[in-house]
């Protein structure tokens, strides 16, 4: 199977999903709405289209979306200075580091609508956050190595930022699903969305880590850097895999049965219902922040049984 990841140094262009020639240029002063990642990876695509979408339901404002050029706090947050100062009116970001990150968090709160994605950052002035409930993502993920590994075993995890919100909820989930089995995940490891860095990660563990019986791989790219690792090391099927999200790869490996199933999540709905919500946040209508300021879209498992709908779903999302 063929990786769609991005090389990180194409991706640190910072690419504009700009929606329209106008929308780049800003020729017609209209106000402006972002859409900002953490980084660089194939899992941003679905919601690409999710702003396109609302892009076409919101022609009194331009739509953009915007990777940082590295996943770094420091880079994503003068990217968001640099947006207030090009007059944005309306941020939606899935913060780096929201715990290192809320006087710059507060400090573009102050400036225009803040809103988070992905990873909340509750203790920060944002007016609501929008996406999973990692920690029942991370629940989800310990209902696959159960079923997968009903005599028990040991699992090592694999994700991006280990101190983003996101990851911690979704390994907190796992950890709290496996409670009172004889599944334990035993280390999660690091690798600040590098995809060799990523693949190493799990090449090393392979070697000094000869007992696990499990990977985790709890980012959108770790799970292909898991499969690719285990095929070149002819060990693809002889260790349970643990996928989150919906990577082409991750999908074909659940599909020939080498990932048991994976956690998926919805950024196409993250981006369209979070633009329509800033801009009628933005015309004075609140109706669509609940209490609690918190907007959960569901996740679910896609096991081999559901691959080739889930997939065919995922393509007529992005229009092809």
């Amino acid at each position: 199977m063929k990786s769609l990841i991005r090389n990180a140094s194409v991706a640190a262009a910072a690419l504009v999903v700009g929606l329209t020639a106008t929308a780049i240029a800003r020729a017609d002063d209209k106000p402006t709405l972002a859409f900002v990642v953490n980084g660089a990876s194939d899992f941003w695509k679905a919601a690409e289209a999710g702003v396109k979408k609302a892009q076409g339901e919101l022609p009194d404002y331009n739509l953009e979306l915007k990777y940082p050029e590295q996943s770094s706090v420091a880079i994503q947050q003068r990217l968001m200075d640099d947006l207030v100062t090009a007059g944005v009116k309306g941020i939606m970001v899935s913060a780096v580091d929201p715990k290192t990150s809320t006087d710059g968090l507060n400090k573009i709160a102050s400036e225009t609508a803040l809103f988070t994605t992905d990873s909340d950052a509750p203790q920060t002035k944002r007016v609501a956050y929008i996406g999973s409930s990692n920690v029942d993502a991370g629940k989800q993920a310990a209902e696959i190595a159960k079923k997968a590994m009903p005599n028990g075993g040991k699992c090592l995890g694999f994700v991006g930022l280990l101190g983003a919100d996101n990851a911690k909820e979704r390994i907190q989930g796992m950890k709290d699903g496996l409670a009172g089995t004889k599944i334990e995940l035993v280390d999660v490891r690091g690798d600040d969305i590098d995809q060799a860095r990523a693949k190493k990660n799990v090449e090393d563990a392979l070697v000094a880590s000869p007992d696990v019986t499990c990977m985790v791989g709890f980012y959108s790219y770790n799970t292909p850097r898991i499969y690719e690792a285990l095929r070149d090391a002819g060990k693809l099927g002889s260790i349970t895999v643990v996928g989150f999200d919906d990577d082409p790869i991750t999908l074909g490996g659940v599909k020939e049965g080498t990932v048991a199933a994976t956690v998926v999540q919805q950024p196409f709905e993250w981006a369209y219902q979070g633009m329509k919500l800033m801009a009628a946040y933005l015309k004075g209508d609140k109706s669509g922040i609940p209490a609690g300021n918190l907007i959960i879209i569901p996740t679910k498992i896609i096991g081999k049984d559901d691959v080739d709908a889930y997939a065919a779903n995922l393509k007529a999302m992005a229009g092809n």
